[in-house]
Formats: structure tokens, sequence, C-alpha cells
């Protein structure tokens, strides 16, 4: 009988894995330059190591995150351009969070021409808490109009300014929590898309210097 997967149970093999994988020469990944199939490779791979050791509940594209008993999705990203893209539900998720945390993976592809292998080496592991998964501009723009006496139309204009893709009267119930409760600040970089994009430089950069975004590896 395997051990139920926990939320510190992933953390620890997200970089133990992270160190067997950086160590590993691969023959399929050799000439791969398509990111989408270097991070399926290495979530299958992440999935297998787990699933040796654990028991826990895939996720599936209808759950929307990797482990959605821990509510954690999981992303994998080139070190060169720190981004991907996940599932839109509403425009809220910019300035509350995506509604669950991301363990991030972020590697370094190179090629052995000798060997004919693939190497990645994982520079990065990051967990980033489900409360610091919003925007970062746009929780720290509502946070400056809150602490300067901004009133809802102030809070409007500014939804408005950064195209927030949400309807008047959703705007304004939006408006309205947010006079009651200051959002936290979010380190994701949201761009707006009919999936959003995810970019990751500032988690990088932040990574074990302020709270809820913890450094890993």
């Amino acid at each position: 009988m395997k051990p139920k997967l926990t939320l510190t149970d992933l953390k620890a093999e997200a970089t133990a894995f992270a160190a067997l994988q950086s160590a590993h020469r691969e023959p399929t990944l050799f000439g791969v330059t398509d990111g989408k199939a270097v991070g399926t490779y290495f979530e299958h791979k992440f999935r297998e190591h787990l699933r040796d050791r654990f028991d826990f509940q895939e996720g599936s594209s209808a759950q929307g995150v990797d482990f959605p008993e821990l509510d954690v999705d999981m992303k994998v990203t080139s070190v060169k351009q720190p981004q991907s893209s996940c599932p839109y539900k509403s425009a809220r998720q910019k300035i509350f969070g995506l509604g669950y945390s991301v363990l991030v993976f972020v590697y370094d592809k190179t090629d052995d021409p000798t060997n004919s292998t693939g190497h990645l080496d994982v520079q990065h592991v990051i967990y980033v808490e489900q409360e610091r998964t919003a925007d970062f501009q746009t929780t720290t723009g509502i946070r400056k109009i809150l602490d300067n006496q901004g009133n809802k139309d102030d809070l409007l204009a500014f939804m408005q300014e950064r195209m927030l893709p949400v309807d008047e009267i959703e705007a304004g119930n939006i408006a309205d929590e947010l006079l009651k409760t200051r959002p936290e600040v979010g380190y994701l970089t949201i761009s707006n898309a009919l999936q959003w994009r995810l970019q990751y430089r500032r988690v990088i950069d932040q990574a074990g210097t302020v709270s809820g975004v913890i450094r890993l590896k």
C-alpha cells in the first residue's frame, strides 16, 4: 500500500526529480525544439516518478489542475522564455489568483551531438502559493488606489485602463469586493488572451524572498 501524496511530499519529490532529470541524458529529446513536447515529456516522467512512490488522484483537462486533491497545477517551461498558458475562467483570476497553487519547473535544454541526446538542466523549481498567483501589476495597482483613498469609480477606471476582460456589472461587483477586501500581491504576469498567458520571470527573481513564492531548487 503506497502512502497518500501530501503537499510536503510533492515539494520534496519535485526537488529530488529535478536533480535526477538534470543528471539524465535523453535520446528522444535530441533535436527537439518544441517547448510543448519537452513539457509533455517532463510532466509524464514526473508523474511516473510519483506513481512509483505514492497514491494520488491524477488531474484531467476537465479538472484543470494536475494534482486536484492538493489544488496544485504543474508547469514546465524553458529558462529562455519562462511562460505557459492556462485555462481562462474569469477576469477575477487576475486580481484574486488562479484558484490553485502552481509548481513551476524551469529548465535549460541543450543537445549533445556526440551521443545524440538531449539534456534538461532544471535550474529552478518554484512553488507559488494560491494566494500569490494573481497578476503583479494589476494587484499592486489596485492596492495603490486603495492606499490613496480610491473609490469605486477609481477602481472601475483602472480595470478599464488595464483592459480587464469583464462586463460592467461584473466590474462593479469586483470593485465593491475590493473596497471591502484588499487583494494580496500576485507575482505572476498574466496576459489577456483566450487562454491566460502566464509569465514567470518575476517568480524566478523573487522566489525565496517574498511570502508565498517558495524556492525548492
